[in-house]
């Protein structure tokens, strides 16, 4: 473990071994913090700051502020910080409040400079946010998702696993797996072929999802009426049933197809 001796870390602060601590750095009580996790000059971890293993957390960065919500009656909440993530310069995570008890972040994700996460935002693994995306309270974010730079998103948003949001986007509604999304408002643009790929998908899952989105997104149909479609009329499949599930609970909608 290396502290420098011009940062301030509390001695109730629970700091794994191989920790190291910049100067300037802050460290609140009520902080849990992995090892191998590097902590940066002017990083400050408030109460509530749960950071995993093998971390970077770059200056200025604060986790663990009280939420930015005129309902938060001090309840004791978390921001957490899953393993191998990095945490870039400015990023803020608030805590969470009643709703969720927690601001959580998976591992291996990576969060670019000016992020700001609100409380109660819940993202998975791998997920990579750009430069000065802001994230209103309550949204979820799946797996492998990627939100290009200075993308905004609506409270209680659903963002699905393996979807990709162009740059400068307004997210109001939920946004499908798997898909490319962009213009506005907010509209499917495609299947993430190149994300999916990468990620192993072989071109029967891909053409699979592509059937499935030609059906909800392209053609003159509502939600609903292709929804029952793709039911009624193409085969049963993982990619199926995470898209189908997805809408179906998604009460307040999805984004936009290209018919619209």
């Amino acid at each position: 473990m290396s502290i420098s001796p011009l940062a301030y870390v509390h001695p109730d602060a629970k700091l794994g071994t191989g920790v190291t601590v910049e100067p300037f750095a802050t460290i609140q009580g009520d902080v849990v913090v992995g090892e191998g996790t590097w902590i940066g000059p002017n990083a400050v971890l408030m109460n509530g700051a749960r950071i995993g293993r093998n971390c970077r957390i770059f200056p200025g960065a604060v986790i663990g502020a009280i939420p930015q919500d005129l309902k938060f009656a001090g309840e004791h909440t978390t921001a957490e910080v899953g393993d191998g993530t990095t945490i870039r310069e400015c990023v803020t995570i608030n805590r969470g409040t009643a709703d969720r008890l927690k601001t959580a972040v998976g591992s291996n994700c990576l969060l670019m400079a000016y992020v700001h996460l609100a409380h109660d935002c819940i993202l998975g693994n791998n997920i990579v946010i750009a430069n000065s995306v802001n994230l209103a309270g309550h949204v979820t974010i799946d797996d492998w998702a990627i939100l290009e730079g200075n993308v905004a998103v609506q409270q209680f948003i659903h963002i699905g696993a393996h979807s990709f949001i162009a740059g400068a986007s307004l997210v109001r509604k939920n946004v499908p797996p798997y898909v490319k999304a962009a213009r506005e408002p907010l509209s499917y643009v495609g299947v993430n072929v190149v994300g999916l790929r990468r990620r192993g998908f072989d071109d029967e899952a891909v053409a699979r999802i592509e059937d499935i989105y030609r059906e909800i997104f392209v053609r003159n149909t509502n939600v609903d009426r292709a929804v029952q479609n793709v039911e009624q009329t193409l085969p049963r499949s993982p990619e199926r049933g995470s898209i189908l599930d997805f809408i179906r609970n998604s009460p307040k909608g999805i984004m936009r197809g290209l018919a619209e």
